[in-house]
């Protein structure tokens, strides 16, 4: 399995959802459970640096799980560092040699294809998250959420401790991204 997507329109939803959220919305809740607008931008600033050093491999062998909560500083440009870090992590992907071999990202090894979908994974479900934490619309290109149904296929009800909580039941029919996000544990039809 060597898809070598392309990250870019994952990246630009991303994009369009951090520049319509307000400094009054920092503080809302988002579908993360007991994690802010303000905590899970902070997070997305550590996921794609260290996706971004997974690409290029200079995380192996010195990379640390994430930090998320509170506790996490959000630095005062992440209006322009999000975006900054998003195109860099696109560019690290573009590179064929990215896809090859195994890389490290948050304290984790894997292939370099697999650590490539939670890259992807990541940027949708949280784009998705912090649309919904500050009333955007949430989208996800079509390809991306065949390569992230294929990717969580075998998801097992009880979740992937660590990473996903139990599944919610999303049916057949609906919306990919729906059933992507009730893959990862999260309820589709969350609001504010």
């Amino acid at each position: 399995m060597h898809p070598n997507f392309d990250l870019e329109p994952a990246a630009s939803a991303m994009e369009t959802v951090v520049d319509g959220i307000t400094d009054e919305q920092l503080t809302a809740s988002t579908p993360c459970v007991d994690t802010s607008v303000r905590d899970l931008l902070a997070h997305v600033i550590g996921l794609t640096e260290a996706f971004r050093q997974a690409a290029t491999k200079e995380a192996v062998g010195r990379s640390v799980p994430p930090a998320v909560g509170p506790e996490t500083a959000l630095p005062d440009d992440w209006r322009s560092r999000i975006p900054a870090q998003l195109k860099a992590l696109v560019e690290a992907w573009r590179e064929p040699a990215a896809w090859d071999g195994e890389t490290e990202a948050g304290g984790v090894c894997a292939p370099a294809v697999v650590m490539a979908m939670i890259a992807l994974n990541e940027t949708v479900v949280h784009s998705w998250d912090l649309a919904l934490a500050t009333g955007q619309q949430p989208a996800a290109d079509p390809s991306h959420l065949a390569v992230l149904l294929e990717f969580h296929r075998e998801t097992p009800a009880e979740g992937t401790p660590g990473l996903f909580g139990p599944v919610v039941p999303v049916a057949a029919t609906a919306p990919d991204l729906d059933r992507v996000i009730g893959l990862t544990g999260r309820d589709p039809w969350w609001t504010r």
